[in-house]
């Protein structure tokens, strides 16, 4: 039966939105209905989403909200909460940690100022108490901590064993105060409990962001009459259901890379690919065999934390359509910063009296600092008069008003550049400026925003940085602008070969150098090299540069339809898949322990204690499914295991690890 499903992808620089006709229970069946595109607005992202929606209702006019069955929505909000060091004032309870243990776990780098407690409990390697729980200790800390903290985060030594604990803990924190709790075995089963601590930690840090995120597209669905379930795309590329992933915010890490590769394969139809995802911000590079992505077995790595957290295995790097462009001091060739920033042609867009700046610093023959640059706040911010900020701060904030202003306006000093990047570490101020999406423009290679913006900022930029000629006009700038575009493949191709050959080069190889500049020749050698597979390459500048990238490396490549919104189209047509794992223990022959989520059961008897853990993983893996809310499921079981030699059967049987994988589409609405 055919149902109507939304995709929405919140990206850094756009939201994008997609509806997609699926096929009810039919993973590689469908068709895009409709697309479209909003600039997405930090300070408010409902109104981001509301537009995208919009867009895709204006593209089919007699589409009705009730008829959408189902809302399937990926984010990098996750992602950069943690990056950016925003969220939640957080307490950690660590049970059973010595002092060795707290400081592996990284926290307290991780989470500056975080209130953390220790306290005695915790079990042993066998799944037994290791010592009494101290609640008395954990009830001070919260009364303590009451007025202060916002969500709290428990890790117990050895809870994947035994998480009684954990459960206790959790049981008395909700009891106490109500708050919302991460408890580090509901989110990674392997025994590292450091790190098991550090992924609660984050996880109860960033609760209130994707809260806010799934309140803002609910309103945007209501004001659609959409009544239909709403899902979110995981790191691993599956989905889970809103609420369920409220309080597993940290699984979002990556979604909205890990929902473009699976709309690579939907859209090009491909199973064996390296897909290509360049955004605004970023390009992630992953690799596809046999239908289904690559796994990170080592757990994300987050701001340089390395979590527990199930993710598609990607290699990202800062480089994106709204990447900074610089200049080297020295040699003036194009550099490409790893930082984000408006480009000068969505700026013009969205404010033409820009334009009037830009022309206004192309007449002054005296050396402006910081031409081409403006500061402003965050697309759909409301003035934020009650900031609790310093008053240096405050000061360099309230210069900026409703409209972009010019960076020479505002910055008088070294210190002043200082306080205004800490405005924008802080999400509160954007700086706008020359970006390869204006070079794009100037080449006339992209159209939806200004491109006078972009051939005045760029004339003005290099005149600034590069010295050039009060006559420079455009034919300069576009030689400029075409250094630019060279740049961004070089990297783009660089990033590629390092990922297929899963090693890194010298900065100044002068093979892949060779390989990448377009003449493919290094003294006497001819030099190609050559992905062994197809690139496919989504994203809304993929179109842009990857044919010239492709020509390069002498690869195949597709630009499937609607690869500018791959990542919205993953989202729609993805598939919830969960596995539950249950671990038999021994001390000995005759006397095994079968851990799992709820405690531990002995059996005396091997059989019995292998045909036990499968059913529970089995019922587990089944259970958690249907709360993801998958409708009918499929499931598959693998089993690892250490016998003694020359035992017949499973008499020998030491210790046995079950692994059951359940997987089945979104139940949508009837």
């Amino acid at each position: 039966m055919a149902q109507l499903v939304i995709g929405i992808d919140t990206g850094g620089t756009y939201t994008d939105a997609a509806l997609v006709k699926t096929q009810a229970g039919l993973e590689e069946s469908g068709e895009v209905l409709a697309q479209a595109k909003a600039v997405t607005t930090k300070g408010d992202l409902a109104i981001g989403v509301g537009e995208a929606l919009s867009g895709v209702f204006a593209a089919v006019p007699d589409l009705q909200g009730a008829q959408v069955a189902m809302v399937c929505l990926s984010t990098t909000l996750a992602t950069n909460a943690i990056v950016e060091g925003h969220g939640s004032q957080v307490g950690v309870i660590l049970i059973g940690f010595d002092d060795k243990m707290v400081e592996r776990t990284g926290i307290a780098a991780a989470l500056p100022g975080v209130k953390i407690l220790r306290c005695a409990g915790g079990h042993t390697y066998g799944g037994g108490e290791k010592a009494p729980l101290d609640e008395a200790a954990i009830s001070a800390f919260l009364t303590q901590t009451a007025h202060e903290i916002e969500a709290y985060a428990v890790a117990a030594e050895y809870s994947v064993r035994n998480p009684d604990h954990e459960h206790r803990a959790r049981d008395l924190i909700l009891a106490q105060s109500g708050l919302a709790v991460s408890v580090s075995s509901d989110l990674a089963h392997a025994l590292d409990a450091p790190r098991r601590a550090l992924t609660a930690a984050l996880n109860a840090r960033i609760i209130s962001r994707i809260t806010a995120l799934i309140s803002a597209v609910m309103t945007a669905m209501q004001v659609h009459a959409i009544n239909a379930p709403l899902m979110i795309v995981k790191g691993d590329g599956t989905l889970a259901s809103a609420a369920n992933v409220a309080l597993r915010p940290i699984e979002t890490v990556l979604s909205g890379p890990a929902a473009s590769v699976i709309g690579a394969k939907f859209l090009s139809g491909l199973d064996d690919f390296v897909v290509s995802d360049i955004g605004g911000t970023t390009t992630d590079i992953g690799v596809l065999e046999n239908g289904w992505p690559k796994l990170n077995r080592e757990g994300a790595l987050i701001g340089g934390h390395r979590t527990m957290v199930r993710t598609i295995d990607l290699r990202t790097f800062a480089l994106g359509g709204d990447s900074e462009v610089d200049v080297n001091d020295v040699s003036g060739k194009v550099i490409l910063l790893p930082n984000r920033i408006v480009p000068l042609a969505l700026l013009g867009a969205k404010y033409p009296q820009i334009l009037a700046d830009l022309r206004s610093q192309l007449a002054d023959t005296e050396n402006l600092p910081y031409a081409s640059r403006f500061a402003l706040r965050p697309f759909g911010a409301s003035a934020a008069s009650n900031l609790a900020l310093p008053a240096k701060e405050a000061a360099i904030y309230a210069r900026i008003g409703e409209a972009p202003v010019e960076l020479a306006k505002i910055i008088h000093s070294p210190q002043d550049m200082r306080l205004l990047a800490r405005l924008v570490k802080l999400g509160l101020v954007q700086i706008a400026g020359f970006t390869p999406s204006d070079a794009a423009h100037v080449l006339d290679h992209q159209a939806q925003w200004s491109r006078e913006a972009a051939l005045l900022g760029g004339l003005a930029f290099t005149r600034w940085r590069r010295m050039a000629s009060m006559r420079a006009g455009e034919a300069e700038c576009r030689v400029f602008a075409a250094e630019v575009f060279d740049e961004v493949v070089k990297q783009s191709g660089r990033v590629l070969i390092e990922t297929l050959a899963e090693t890194t080069f010298a900065k100044d190889d002068p093979l892949v150098q060779a390989a990448l500049d377009g003449t493919g020749r290094y003294k006497g050698l001819r030099i190609a090299i050559k992905p062994a597979m197809p690139l496919v390459a989504v994203g809304g500048p993929g179109a842009i540069y990857y044919p010239e990238l492709a020509r390069r490396l002498d690869c195949e490549l597709v630009l499937p339809p609607h690869g500018d919104v791959a990542n919205a189209v993953g989202a729609a047509v993805g598939v919830i898949k969960v596995q539950s794992i249950v671990e038999i223990t021994s001390a000995g022959l005759g006397n095994y322990r079968i851990h799992h989520a709820h405690g531990i059961e002995t059996s005396h008897i091997p059989e019995e204690a292998l045909a036990r853990a499968r059913a529970i993983a089995e019922s587990e893996a089944l259970a958690r499914a249907q709360e993801l809310g998958a409708g009918a499921s499929e499931r598959s079981t693998r089993v690892e295991r250490v016998d003694l030699p020359d035992m017949k059967g499973d008499s020998g049987l030491i210790a046995a690890t079950l692994y059951v994988e359940c997987w089945g589409m979104p139940l949508a609405k009837n």
